[in-house]
């Protein structure tokens, strides 16, 4: 783990983005909350639920989404260090700004490209569940695909601006 410096960017924006992880950390008890009834509905009452179903789907999916963006700025993410755990700071710092600007922005981009006009799609044809009793406002759901990335396109943002900081500013 690299040792980056704040920035007056990152300053005002990992304070956010750890604030919306909080509050997405609830989602995954509510989630439990929503298994245990489905569970407890289809088992002991011999009544299953679809919209519960669905509701689980659409809670784990939020949850991950919003939690990407936090997990990111907060470095607790997954990472393959085979090769930078070998690396001196520099090295380390560098392979990051690399991975940031080659990868990962790239990457966010194609998704908020494509995934915009999806939300818009959904939106305007009034999508909805196709199961019987299903969901309405399929394109609420969809939403969060690229709000999620949004969010984690700024935590990227972020980080860049230490890693830069680190490699080029005066803190040395």
């Amino acid at each position: 783990m690299l040792n980056l410096p704040e920035t007056a960017l990152s300053k005002k924006i990992d304070p956010a983005l750890a604030l919306i992880g909080e509050i997405a950390s609830w989602i995954w008890l509510l989630l439990l909350a929503v298994i245990v009834s489905n569970v407890f509905l289809r088992y002991a009452l011999g009544e299953g639920q679809i919209e519960l179903e669905e509701i689980q789907w659409h809670l784990y999916s939020l949850g991950f989404l919003l939690g990407l963006s936090y997990a990111f700025q907060a470095d607790a993410h997954i990472r393959v260090d085979v090769v930078s755990e070998r690396l001196g700071p520099r090295a380390r710092a560098w392979l990051e700004l690399y991975g940031l600007i080659l990868a990962l922005l790239p990457f966010i981009a194609l998704i908020l490209l494509f995934s915009i006009p999806f939300v818009l799609q959904s939106w305007e044809l009034g999508e909805i569940s196709q199961s019987p009793g299903g969901l309405p406002y399929r394109w609420l759901i969809k939403a969060a695909l690229p709000l999620g990335f949004f969010l984690l396109m700024v935590a990227a943002l972020s980080r860049l601006s230490r890693v830069w900081s680190f490699l080029f500013g005066n803190h040395r």
